[in-house]
C-alpha cells in the first residue's frame, strides 16, 4: 500500500478517534465507556499512545499539541483513580517533557512511577495485580494487559529520569508476565494467571492479550535501550528475546489467509478480530525492525494492513473491535463479546498504520 493511502486511512481514524460526537457511537448500552475519550483510564491511554506514534511516523505535529491539550482537560482525573489498569495515559508524559520541559510532566511521571515500582498491588510472585477503576477485585491475578497498560509507562519513566532500577524492575514485570502467561506447548499467551488458585482460568488464547504483548514489549525494550540501560549480558533479557520470539512465531502460524486473526487463536471457527489483530502485526513490524524476529515476516504484518483498511468506515470508525473483556468464564465466550467501535481498537489499529508509515520510509 502506498504512503499517500496509508496516510489518509490513519487520519480518518485519528479523526475519529480524537473528535467523533456521540451521535456517531452507535446506540448500544456501552457507548460512552467505549469511545469517550476524555476519560482517565487505560481506554484513553492506548489512544493517547498510539497518537504520538502516529505524529511521529506521519510527521503530524498539531497531534503532540492535541494530546497535550487532553492532559490539561483531563489531569485532575487521575488524582482519583490510581491503579495499575489506569496508568496508560501517564506513558505520554515523558514525551510531552521531551517536547516543552514543563516540569509538571518529569515531576509526575516520577511521582507515578516511584508508586508504581513500590506501592502498588503485587502478586505473590512478585507481578503487578491486575487492579482497575470499576469496582471490582482481581486478587492474585496477572493479566496479559498490563505489560501495555503499566509497563511501558514504568519503562518511558526509565528512559526520562534515567533511572536504572525502574529500567530493572520493567524488564523484571516483562519477564514475571511472560513465565506466567506463556504456554510452553504453543508459545501463544493465556488472557491471565491466577496465582492463588494456580490456573489460568479460563485458560483462552485470547488474541488482544497477545497484541498487547507482542506490541507492547518491543516499545519497552526499545525504551530501555534508549536510556542507557546495560542489557548487554542481562539473562532476564535474553530470556525475555527467546520467549518473545516464540510468541511472534506461534502468532505468525495462527494467521487467517485474510490478513486477521480469529479472537482466540486457538479456535479458526471464532469470529476475526480487528484491534488485537491490528496489534499483532504492529508488534510484527516492530520486532522484525528491531532483530526480535525475522523479517521475513513484515509481509505477514502487510496483508493485515490491506485487510485492515476494508474495516474502516467513511468516517474513520473501525469496525470489527470486540468490546471490554475481562478473563471470561470460558473460552466459548470470548466468541459472543459484542462488536463496536472503541477507542483501543482505533488506537490499535492508529499504531499499526504508524509503524507501516515507517516501513514505507525504508
Amino acid at each position: 500500500m502506498n504512503r499517500e493511502t496509508l496516510e489518509k486511512k490513519a487520519r480518518q481514524v485519528y479523526q475519529y478517534m480524537m473528535y467523533s460526537e456521540r451521535t456517531q457511537w452507535g446506540n448500544h448500552e456501552w457507548i460512552d465507556w467505549a469511545m469517550n475519550i476524555d476519560r482517565w483510564d487505560w481506554n484513553a491511554g492506548v489512544g493517547l499512545i498510539a497518537a504520538a506514534e502516529y505524529r511521529r511516523a506521519a510527521g503530524e505535529e498539531r497531534v503532540i499539541g492535541e494530546v497535550e491539550a487532553w492532559v490539561t482537560r483531563n489531569r485532575d482525573q487521575s488524582e482519583a483513580v490510581r491503579v495499575i489498569n489506569a496508568m496508560a495515559p501517564f506513558a505520554v508524559f515523558p514525551q510531552l517533557y521531551d517536547r516543552q520541559n514543563n516540569p509538571y510532566y518529569r515531576e509526575k511521571t516520577k511521582e507515578i512511577a516511584e508508586w508504581m515500582a513500590a506501592q502498588s498491588p503485587r502478586t505473590r510472585n512478585g507481578a503487578f495485580e491486575h487492579t482497575v477503576t470499576e469496582k471490582a477485585s482481581f486478587r492474585e491475578q496477572i493479566w496479559a494487559d498490563t505489560i501495555f497498560m503499566a509497563v511501558l509507562f514504568l519503562a518511558r519513566a526509565a528512559r526520562l529520569l534515567s533511572d536504572h532500577r525502574m529500567a530493572d524492575e520493567a524488564l523484571r514485570q516483562v519477564l514475571l508476565h511472560l513465565r506466567a502467561l506463556q504456554d510452553e506447548e504453543t508459545g501463544l499467551l493465556f488472557h491471565g494467571w491466577n496465582c492463588e488458585a494456580g490456573d489460568w482460568m479460563s485458560a483462552a488464547r485470547w488474541n488482544r492479550a497477545n497484541a498487547w504483548n507482542a506490541c507492547g514489549i518491543p516499545m519497552i525494550l526499545e525504551e530501555l535501550a534508549s536510556c542507557g540501560f546495560d542489557v548487554g549480558e542481562n539473562e532476564m533479557l535474553t530470556e525475555i528475546k527467546i520467549r518473545y520470539r516464540r510468541l511472534i512465531d506461534a502468532l505468525a502460524l495462527r494467521q487467517n489467509a485474510s490478513g486477521l486473526w480469529p479472537t482466540v487463536l486457538d479456535r479458526p471457527d471464532f469470529y476475526e478480530e480487528t484491534s488485537g489483530s491490528a496489534g499483532i502485526a504492529c508488534g510484527i513490524y516492530k520486532a522484525a525492525r528491531m532483530g526480535l524476529a525475522p523479517a521475513s515476516l513484515k509481509e505477514s504484518a502487510d496483508r493485515t494492513v490491506l485487510a485492515m483498511v476494508a474495516y474502516i468506515s467513511d468516517n474513520g470508525a473501525v469496525r470489527g473491535a470486540s468490546g471490554g473483556t475481562p478473563v471470561l468464564e470460558s473460552v466459548a465466550a470470548y466468541n459472543k463479546v459484542p462488536i463496536f467501535p472503541t477507542v483501543y481498537g482505533q488506537g490499535l489499529t492508529l499504531l499499526l498504520f504508524a509503524e507501516a508509515l515507517r516501513r514505507t520510509e525504508g
